[in-house]
């Protein structure tokens, strides 16, 4: 995907896969509500992304709520093989209990080559945590504690998501995110 604009490529994934799709339930609001910030990262090593993640994720603390719900961090330049990304989660999860932030922000990871552990790289249920490019999602936990109660049983989410991924199929997801 470097023939595309990373912001541009991230808000239609959204729009088409993550909403359309329905696959986060609680996506939506955040979106129609412009309350979702997208920060393109110049980063080309993990030390620099992990210097802007720090500061992403005080930006994000000290904003409030109701301005900026949350954060998608894109990083198309630094860590696109998977294994190093998913190495670096730790990293990133580490930085938020050094500034703090445990309990207050918490990190979802999405990348072009997600792959659960366990699955097979083109199992269809990999594309819930496929992105056009490596991100990291940044979300207030009262958010995601607020959204959670508000559903009357996320545990579904999950089944459902991977019953529509699987009737998609690989091939008609990467269609989905086609500009």
């Amino acid at each position: 995907m470097t023939d595309q604009d990373p912001i541009a490529a991230t808000r239609r994934w959204l729009e088409r896969a993550v909403i359309g799709l329905n696959l986060c339930p609680f996506a939506k609001a955040v979106h129609v509500k412009d309350q979702v910030r997208y920060v393109l990262s110049e980063a080309s090593t993990a030390d620099a992304l992990l210097a802007e993640l720090a500061d992403e994720l005080t930006w994000l603390n000290d904003t409030d709520p109701a301005v900026v719900d949350t954060t998608l961090l894109i990083h198309p330049q630094v860590l696109v093989d998977f294994h190093d990304y998913n190495d670096f989660l730790d990293q990133a999860d580490a930085a938020v209990d050094a500034l703090g932030l445990e309990g207050e922000i918490q990190i979802a990871s999405f990348h072009p080559d997600y792959r659960f552990a366990g699955t097979a790289f083109d199992d269809p249920g990999n594309c819930s945590n496929r992105s056009p490019y490596p991100m990291l999602h940044l979300l207030r936990e009262a958010s995601v504690e607020r959204a959670v109660e508000a559903f009357p049983d996320p545990d579904v989410i999950v089944e459902r998501n991977l019953e529509t991924l699987e009737r998609l199929g690989i091939d008609g997801y990467r269609r989905l995110l086609d500009p």
